[in-house]
């Protein structure tokens, strides 16, 4: 298991108008075309995906403008609509259950972004920050907590790219039922599983460009959607392995810091690089790594910044409810 630094970075960015959001994600950002398709990147497709957002999350259209309008580069006004933007697969393990919400986010440590940011375009929402402005997990004010795994499969087609449909459901709803109404409405461009959270419900469903939303037979999700997995898939991910191991465990903040469901493989873009736990009625997350932790809540949001090493064994790791030991 090799060994990464990293640090992650807790930012206020209000609702984005006073210049904080901009100059944190202007690094990003003036890199869009990078990640946008090649349609993306001409003037007709940036069209297309404006409409595409003004269609499904009209809500959210003067947060875009409102951003969009601090950013020089038309190719960053696009990668804010989320429409146009080329596939990207993740590992991640994740587990709903008791009012709690508990994932590993598994990728390579520099090509994620890393910032955990407090927000308030339509609601207050906390979440970790990818893309401009959207979520690879987070929560609102109203108790509501989701996160997003890759489907396992490789497709793509028309529509958004899933840390802006975590985004619109935080900022739109504050139920499990709310938001599954709103996500069987929205097109999801590559395969996601996407699990939710509220006092009440938990539950795991997945989305995809050439599948109707289906709930899964718990609130659990890896790396797949549909069985069997194909041997190489299982080989290379560990996806039913993970799955299984996470069924087991149940909501527990130090089996995500063992392995199978902490894993090492980070220069296949496969290393867990954080661990989120959501408490969501209590507005309150903690962010965990080998032998560190982060708190951050609504109640006392902290900006700063947390470097850690990655890959390393837990010497004390958290209890099941998220406490170090």
């Amino acid at each position: 298991m090799g060994r990464h630094v990293k640090t992650f970075r807790a930012v206020e960015i209000g609702d984005g108008g006073d210049g904080r959001w901009a100059e944190h994600v202007r690094p990003v950002t003036d890199r869009a075309g990078e990640w946008l398709t090649e349609e993306g990147r001409t003037p007709q497709g940036a069209v297309r995906a404006r409409r595409l957002f003004e269609r499904y999350m009209p809500e959210l259209v003067p947060a875009l403008d409102r951003l969009g309008g601090q950013l020089d580069s038309p190719h960053a006004r696009t990668l804010l609509t989320m429409a146009a933007v080329r596939p990207f697969f993740s590992g991640c393990t994740q587990i709903g259950g008791r009012g709690t919400l508990l994932r590993n986010y598994d990728f390579a440590p520099d090509h994620t972004e890393g910032t955990v940011v407090h927000s308030h375009f339509l609601r207050p929402v906390v979440g970790m920050q990818e893309a401009g402005w959207g979520l690879l997990d987070g929560m609102n004010d109203a108790g509501l907590a989701v996160s997003l795994t890759f489907g396992g499969r490789y497709v793509h087609g028309p529509g958004f790219a899933v840390p802006l449909v975590l985004r619109h459901l935080l900022e739109t709803c504050r139920t499990v039922d709310e938001a599954l109404g709103r996500l069987r409405a929205l097109p999801v461009a590559i395969p996601q599983n996407v699990t939710l959270v509220d006092p009440d419900r938990s539950v795991t469903v997945h989305v995809g460009p050439d599948i109707p939303l289906t709930e899964a037979p718990d609130s659990c999700a890896a790396n797949h959607q549909h069985l069997p997995v194909p041997e190489e898939q299982e080989r290379v991910t560990r996806t039913q392995e993970r799955l299984a191991a996470v069924r087991a465990a149940g909501v527990d903040a130090a089996a995500m810091l063992r392995p199978p469901l902490y894993q090492g493989a980070y220069d296949e873009w496969l290393g867990t690089v954080y661990t989120a736990h959501y408490r969501p009625a209590e507005g309150r997350v903690t962010y965990h790594w080998p032998g560190e932790s982060w708190e951050q809540s609504f109640a006392a949001f902290s900006p700063g910044s947390r470097t850690v090493t990655l890959g390393l064994e837990v010497p004390n790791p958290p209890d099941a409810h998220g406490h170090a030991e």
